[in-house]
């Protein structure tokens, strides 16, 4: 399966002199046209919520690597330098602690599970979240779930903290393998319900664009063009249709050819539609209307009933690993997205009138 930049992997042990027990926390491999960059300013760059301090002492620890040679923070990263960042104790996220946490299952059997993520609930531990995830419940509710990969117990795709909506888990690893591949191969099916500012003039239609990391902002990604698409950005394709109009917004099912991360949410945005209440993007602002102080107290209120991104995995598809027939589940839109749809369609019909 495919792995994102960002991923952390619990690699190897360092056999190396003087290196016993280091465990691998962060790895890159810099892109080929990588212009010559401090170490610890690549690293700001890639790790998130990482502070140039933390960053310094590492270097001055002996704990970031390029190439398996330790290096200081004004080492500089060119083209094809693989950084890595190793400790003495294994990363966080692999200290999976079983929590009893209710799951919203909607399909289960031998081999794979179907569940319904709230949103606000982080899909596996990482930086700042080594509790309450998915992957901590997965862990107190079944026992010897696969690893994926990255060492993820069960985990086979995911998405953000607060998007909500369906996501597959193996429960053996003969469908881990078979779904991982499906994922890879492009054949699963991936439609999400997203709310948009603005409206979306088009019917239907397909963004293609390069995704990467941004530039001047670590937090987002955004979409590369020209001669810089191939260096800094992976490709992706999103397919949309528009479902409803709702004045000064619209709510539009995405379809995932490939599956970056915050695909749709940099996807949207980069043709002018960025999602409703997307902090992160921008979309807690109001991108579209009128500047009438009622107008804002209405979208105000908006933010309020729907206090995250407007984006849910409504439907998901894909082969049983064993059986071979294809299998298609729904999960409703959740109430805060529902009733946030009601007040725009009411408000909508009242500028008709």
């Amino acid at each position: 399966m495919e792995k994102t930049e960002m991923e952390q992997i619990n690699g190897p042990e360092l056999e190396e002199e003087g290196n016993d027990d280091l465990y691998e926390h962060f790895r890159f491999t810099a892109d080929k046209g990588q212009q010559p960059l401090r170490v610890d300013k690549y690293l700001m760059n890639k790790i998130e919520n990482a502070t140039r301090n933390k960053i310094q002492k590492a270097a001055k620890d002996g704990n970031i690597y390029v190439n398996d040679v330790a290096v200081k923070s004004n080492y500089k990263v060119k083209g094809n330098d693989v950084v890595t960042v190793l400790f003495e104790h294994p990363p966080y996220e692999f200290l999976l602690v079983p929590e009893d946490i209710p799951l919203d299952i909607v399909y289960e059997d031998d081999q794979v599970l179907v569940v319904n993520k709230p949103a606000g609930m982080v899909v596996h531990p990482g930086h700042g979240n080594y509790s309450g995830t998915l992957i901590n419940a997965l862990s107190f509710h079944f026992e010897n779930l696969p690893n994926n990969s990255s060492g993820r117990p069960g985990l086979v795709h995911r998405i953000d903290k607060d998007t909500s909506g369906l996501l597959v888990v193996a429960k053996t690893e003969e469908a881990m393998t078979h779904l991982s591949k499906q994922f890879f191969n492009k054949t699963t099916e991936r439609e999400y319900v997203a709310l948009v500012w603005g409206n979306v003039e088009e019917e239907q239609g397909t963004i293609e664009g390069h995704i990467g990391r941004h530039p001047k902002n670590r937090l987002q990604n955004t979409v590369f063009e020209g001669e810089e698409a191939e260096l800094k950005g992976k490709p992706a394709v999103t397919h949309y249709k528009v479902i409803e109009r709702l004045g000064y917004v619209t709510l539009l099912s995405c379809n995932l050819e490939t599956g970056r991360t915050h695909q749709i949410r940099v996807h949207l945005k980069h043709i002018g539609h960025t999602l409703f209440n997307d902090e992160r993007y921008g979309g807690h602002d109001i991108l579209k209307g009128t500047h009438f102080t009622k107008y804002k107290q209405f979208v105000d209120n908006c933010f309020k009933i729907l206090p995250r991104q407007a984006l849910h995995a409504r439907t998901l598809g894909f082969e049983h690993p064993t059986k071979g027939d294809f299998l298609r589940f729904e999960a409703p839109l959740p109430q805060d997205m529902e009733d946030c749809i009601v007040k725009w369609r009411n408000y909508s019909q009242h500028m008709l009138e």
